[in-house]
């Protein structure tokens, strides 16, 4: 079986998928992402592990945002203080969609870990904080087999799941997810896991 190893030592690192910061896009975001067999690493302080997913930051999109991910047998793992571990997931903060958020993810036999104080691991996920969507947000998660794992003070492990914080949305939220044979956990005071749910602040 062919393994493919990628690790770094820094800040970020990218696996199919799309991240951009202070950007204004005209038009839709689409990611298409079909991972088999694979490891995403990240450590380091702030370290990010994205595998299939697509992360946003004050930015402006005019369009809507499509992300679709297939993970199989593969591993996304981030490690350091405020480490996040992205798998098959939309985050947004401090944005804006003109558009709808649609996320499908089919994950089968990963995990995806983040450690270290206030360390974020999403798994099939949307979430938001200080944003606004003019259209709908759907989150679609298909995940079996699999672990999502974060550790630390203030960890929050999400699962098929849409959180959402201090965000405006105009349409409908929609989560649907099946999840089968699949552990999400959270580890650390005041740590948070939530697993095919919707939770708003």
């Amino acid at each position: 079986m062919k393994k493919v190893i990628i690790m770094v030592i820094g800040v970020l690192f990218l696996t199919a998928s799309v991240s951009f910061a202070e950007s204004t896009v005209s038009g839709k975001v689409i990611n298409k992402a079909d991972v088999k067999e694979s490891a995403n690493i990240a450590i380091g302080e702030n370290a990010k592990a994205n595998m299939g997913s697509v992360t946003m930051k004050d930015s402006s999109v005019s369009g809507k945002v499509v992300n679709k991910a297939d993970i199989k047998e593969s591993a996304n793992i981030a490690i350091g203080e405020n480490a996040k571990a992205n798998m098959g997931s939309v985050t947004m903060k401090d944005s804006s969609v003109s558009g709808k958020v649609v996320n499908k993810a089919h994950v089968k036999q990963s995990a995806n870990i983040a450690i270290g104080e206030n360390a974020k691991a999403n798994m099939g996920s949307v979430t938001m904080k200080d944003s606004n969507v003019s259209g709908k947000v759907v989150n679609k998660a298909d995940i079996k087999e699999s672990a999502n794992i974060s550790y630390g003070k203030g960890a929050t492990a999400n699962m098929g799941a849409v959180t959402m914080k201090d965000t405006n949305v105009s349409g409908k939220i929609i989560n649907k997810a099946d999840v089968k044979k699949s552990a999400n956990i959270a580890i650390g005071d005041k740590s948070k896991a939530n697993m095919g749910s919707v939770t708003t602040e």
